[in-house]
């Protein structure tokens, strides 16, 4: 009777538990608000394959490194007759004279030792070289872009505010993304896809930008559009702006960016603040810069250019460009969660409509209820009153599935409604090895105490053994599964384990309370 009684508050724990856990999912008001999340197959959602082009972020470092040489050389007097970019990632140095050479040497082993020589060709007095990232250096640039493109976009979806988004890398430059509920596909889109690579940058306004636009800009120039739409009629239009190559700052000193509204002409805006260092700075440069123009720059477009009126003290800074709340919002998403390292192309794009997702969980739904029903008459009438305990485990077992789901916060997919039906199958499974168990020792001779007894004991191990066993392909198949195969996976592994609670305590425990308070001198089963 004690372990009875111990046996009856566990199982009483466990399904008061299941069911605080599963009533949020039909009444959305219930404590403690966590319901079952479904999947992009049944509540429909956007499904995006990204390719991470990489080989840019290889770009941007070589461009980066080439500033910071040419840098290193002016501050050292060492003169040099050009440095650029080759199309295949080369960089290119052309010096005059000994003096520069030996000079240019000194700093490359000095502070640029991840770079190697590949070829030096002299012309006289002057010489060629030619520079390189070693292969290994490249690849784990590219490597690092495609991780770190990962975390930002998963930092951006978490804003985002996506219940259960699914982000994983493919390959070696791919990212899957699936996020359930969507409904504003190319919002989401723009959000995933922007760079959101920020950098401040002056305006040169000695340059003629009407001549720049017809021929080539001035050394150390280039030329970017701010973009404006009339709100009135839609209409866009372009403004060229002649801007400076060089990054006075940029947006990696950012710790904090927020929509606010204007309090003049109550416009949204995005207000930026800097870490210490990067406040310090933009302190100097707008100390330096006073009365020129500081165009703030966006993944190369100028969304304002105002001029400097004084020192900027404080670390703070605001970005305008007739936004709509949504779209400042959206943008200090973007902001906050850094930029991508290098663009992303959207390879592949798939929607699921609503509409096709209540499909799905109407025919699944439809599935699990007739399996379940055939299943519970085909016990009910062959082990006839051991059949109905088994059904009553049944119907429990369901319910600790749900509970699970909901409590770990796990998503329900199509494949993870095929994992309940076979759940269900494999659980009174369970219960037929050991209802076949009792019913031996019954034709034995022993008593019904005894077969129930002796049934349990010697059908545990079997029914142990086989669940293990799938359990452990369930866990695989969680661990290196893709979305759909990773929801079959879970409901299989919750459904083994509740199977295995549901067999070996909750039906041994209708048996030993049945036969210890009626005193049963046989068994309907």
């Amino acid at each position: 009777m004690k372990i009875l009684t111990w046996r009856g508050t566990l199982i009483t724990a466990i399904l008061a538990a299941a069911m605080v856990y599963l009533l949020p999912t039909f009444c959305s008001d219930c404590w403690p608000h966590k319901k079952i999340n479904l999947g992009l197959d049944l509540q429909g959602g956007m499904n995006l394959v990204l390719e991470v082009q990489n080989e840019k972020a290889v770009e941007t470092t070589i461009e980066r490194t080439i500033h910071e040489l040419k840098k290193e050389l002016r501050n050292d007097n060492v003169k040099h007759s050009g440095i650029s970019r080759d199309a295949d990632n080369a960089i290119t140095a052309v010096l005059d004279g000994q003096e520069n050479i030996d000079g240019f040497n000194k700093i490359l082993s000095d502070n640029f030792g991840s770079l190697m020589v590949v070829s030096t060709q002299k012309d006289g007095e002057k010489s060629t070289i030619i520079l390189r990232l070693p292969d290994e250096e490249a690849d784990n640039i590219r490597k690092m872009a495609t991780e770190q493109a990962l975390e930002t976009i998963r930092n951006r979806i978490d804003e985002f505010g996506v219940s259960e988004p699914d982000i994983r890398l493919q390959g070696e430059n791919r990212i899957l993304v699936q996020l359930p509920g969507v409904t504003d596909t190319q919002r989401a889109k723009d959000l995933i896809g922007r760079t959101a690579r920020l950098n401040f940058q002056l305006v040169d306004e000695t340059g003629d930008v009407a001549t720049a636009l017809k021929g080539t800009p001035p050394p150390g120039d280039m030329i970017l559009y701010q973009v404006k739409e009339d709100p009135q009629t839609g209409q866009i239009s372009k403004t060229p702006f002649l801007i400076k190559k060089r990054v006075l700052l940029d947006g990696s000193s950012l710790t904090d960016a927020r929509v606010m509204i204007d309090s003049q002409f109550n416009e949204p805006y995005v207000g930026i603040e800097f870490d210490r260092k990067g406040a310090r700075l933009f302190e100097q440069i707008t100390g330096e810069n006073i009365k020129k123009r500081l165009a703030i720059v966006l993944d190369k477009t100028v969304y304002s250019a105002p001029v400097i009126q004084d020192r900027i003290a404080g670390g703070k800074a605001r970005i305008t460009g007739n936004f709509t709340t949504e779209e400042a919002r959206d943008l200090a998403i973007a902001l906050r969660a850094g930029a991508l390292p290098a663009p992303v192309k959207i390879l592949e794009e798939r929607t699921v409509g609503p509409t096709l997702g209540a499909d799905s969980i109407r025919t699944g739904i439809m599935s699990m209820v007739v399996g379940g029903i055939l299943v519970i008459l085909f016990m009910a009438l062959y082990y006839k009153g051991a059949g109905l305990i088994a059904d009553f485990a049944l119907i429990l077992n369901i319910i600790l599935i749900g509970g699970g789901l909901a409590a770990f916060q796990a998503t329900l997919t199509l494949p993870g409604i095929a994992g309940i039906i076979l759940t269900i199958g494999m659980a009174v499974d369970a219960n037929v090895i050991i209802f076949e168990r009792i019913r031996e020792e019954l034709f034995s001779g022993k008593t019904p105490a005894a077969s129930v007894k002796a049934g349990f004991d010697r059908a545990a191990l079997t029914v142990l053994d086989a669940n293990v066993t799938t359990l452990i392909v369930a866990v695989v198949l969680f661990q290196f599964g893709t979305g759909p195969i990773k929801g079959f996976a879970v409901t299989l592994g919750l459904g083994i384990i509740a199977s295995l609670f549901t067999a070996l305590v909750l039906s041994r425990s209708c048996f030993d309370f049945f036969i210890s308070r009626k005193k049963l001198s046989t068994l309907s089963i």
